[in-house]
């Protein structure tokens, strides 16, 4: 599968989520778009809503965060009008991205941002954690066409299973189901990473990770798992703030984070039991059978005279009990690999 300019075949796929994380300053989302390219990512991601067609303007008790979330205390809505990203950036900010070869797209929160988003031609749509139980959403969007990014945080099993079935109802396969904890900083023992490879099976589908937990172990994991696309929340500078700051990673820690994806990748290849020329080299310190001490011409071989010794040189060590009990062809020092030629 495709997604975007990498083939997920041969490369993980690197996503850095913006969010809120231009604090509502244009150039500083533009910055933050050039900084996630010099870190290393392969995308740029935005979120598209406003706080009116996610919720309503509203601070009856239901529409208050609370929880021990880092937004407590907080209306609904006062938290995405804060957080959001205003519409009429979207199209100068794409066009940035792609002046520098970086791929952009966005997560869209209802019909109207899907067909604001078309105009602009994205490579896919993410459906984020909570919109997950929006079928109506889902259908929508699957049916433009394009990949389709499904993260599960507060999924049940069944609406993992919907949803990949919606999309395909639409004739859209190209999905990619994020294994996610909808927590923010998530707790690393919430992760429960060996999800990926049972997602892959049981829903038959490319599996990513969206990683809200602080650091860059849980993604490196999640690659050896088999997770082929990852997506972190980036900032410019932790300092400056924001709803999404303190589980975001800044530009050093992000090119850490995908220098050892990388390394990852290389440690992984792939199923290869291949003899390669340094293997060819390296078995010249592996055993093999040797000469111990002198032996007369028609001598027998024994445990005394032969050994299973290093360097490699001489007959596989397998050999031994059928060459134990023959007699020598003719003199060999002591030394000397063994060769089927010595033998009677």
């Amino acid at each position: 599968m495709k997604l975007g300019s990498v083939n997920l075949d041969t490369k993980v796929y690197i996503i850095a989520e913006l969010s809120a994380n231009h604090n509502g300053n244009l150039e500083l989302a533009k910055e933050t778009i050039q900084a996630a390219k010099e870190a290393g990512a392969d995308a740029i991601k935005l979120q598209t809503y406003t706080a009116d067609t996610l919720t309503i303007d509203c601070k009856k008790e239901d529409f208050i965060i609370e929880g021990g979330t880092l937004w407590d205390g907080k209306s609904l809505y006062e938290l995405y009008r804060q957080a959001y990203t205003p519409w009429e950036w979207h199209e100068e900010l794409f066009t940035y991205a792609r002046s520098m070869g970086l791929d952009i797209f966005s997560s869209p929160f209802d019909k109207t941002a899907v067909d604001f988003l078309e105009r602009l031609d994205p490579p896919a749509y993410k459906i984020a954690s909570f919109e997950i139980t929006d079928y109506e959403l889902i259908r929508y969007t699957a049916s433009k066409g394009r990949p389709m990014i499904i993260s599960t945080g507060i999924a049940t099993l069944q609406e993992i299973q919907d949803a990949v079935e919606i999309c395909r109802s639409e004739g859209n396969g190209e999905i990619v189901l994020l294994k996610c904890t909808s927590a923010y900083p998530a707790p690393l023992e919430e992760a429960n990473l060996r999800t990926i490879p049972n997602m892959r099976e049981t829903f038959g589908t490319t599996v990513g990770f969206s990683d809200h937990t602080t650091g860059i172990v849980a993604p490196v994991a999640a690659v050896s798992l088999g997770a082929r696309v990852i997506e972190k929340h980036f900032i410019l500078d932790r300092s400056i703030g924001g709803p999404d700051a303190d589980f975001s990673l800044d530009k050093t820690e992000f090119a850490q984070m995908v220098q050892a994806v990388r390394d990852t990748e290389k440690l992984l290849g792939r199923v290869d039991y291949s003899m390669t020329e340094k293997k060819r080299a390296s078995r010249k310190f592996s055993r093999s059978l040797y000469v111990t001490e002198d032996i007369k011409e028609g001598e027998l071989f024994t445990e005394k005279n032969i050994r299973s010794v290093r360097p490699g040189y001489g007959l596989h060590p397998k050999y031994i009990d059928e060459i134990m009990g023959k007699r020598a062809k003719k003199e060999i020092k002591k030394c000397s690999p063994l060769d089927w030629n010595m033998l009677e």
